[in-house]
């Protein structure tokens, strides 16, 4: 009974910090049930209006304009222009800065190879921030999210109680803006870009 209550008040913890640390993030949070490691279900319809697909949101974005740009070259925005719904955890215009000049323009030029590394953003179903913290105590602590192509990305709560994301290369990124809603999803931004 002690242990019971030490992991509950541990989980309880990690959402006030994740709360607390992330109050400056953009937040329009939906409902909608999810469990670590399970498919997603249904979204939920958004509580405010959103302003076009996720590609286009992306596309109006300062911050995620790149992203959009990309998914364009990769001929990824029909696919990203259905129904959906997709949570995309879109690299910043800083994440894409730090791509040599020469690497970026190399994958822009080849669709065959950036299409994978953009799919590996974008995992189906609606995930907002509410949803991510419940998988989270779900998971004590950590959670498994499917991209479009099968692979996983995992979540987790860092020292610092920020969320990060692990890729396949063990290498983490950090979620620095929530919940920029679309019509066939939500948006979170992110410091990085992950590898399959």
């Amino acid at each position: 009974m002690n242990m019971k209550k030490s992991v509950l008040i541990a989980v309880a913890s990690v959402a006030i910090g994740f709360f607390s640390t992330q109050a400056m993030a953009q937040t329009q949070d939906t409902t909608k049930k999810d469990t670590a490691k399970t498919t997603a279900a249904p979204a939920a319809t958004s509580t405010a209006a959103a302003s076009g697909d996720v590609v286009s949101v992306m596309a109006t974005s300062t911050n995620f304009a790149p992203m959009a740009l990309a998914i364009k070259s990769a001929q990824l925005e029909p696919t990203l222009q259905a129904p959906g719904p997709f949570t995309i955890f879109a690299p910043n215009d800083v994440a894409f800065s730090k791509l040599p000049k020469a690497q970026f323009d190399a994958l822009m030029k080849d669709p065959a190879k950036f299409a994978p590394i953009l799919k590996y953003h974008v995992v189906a179903g609606k995930y907002t921030k509410a949803d991510i913290i419940k998988a989270l105590g779900a998971g004590k602590g950590k959670a498994d999210l499917k991209t479009i192509d099968g692979q996983t990305l995992h979540l987790s709560v860092n020292d610092k109680s920020n969320l990060q994301i692990t890729d396949a290369k063990g290498n983490a990124v950090l979620v620095t803006a929530f919940d920029t809603e679309a019509s066939n999803g939500v948006v979170h931004g992110i410091n990085g870009i992950m590898m399959p």
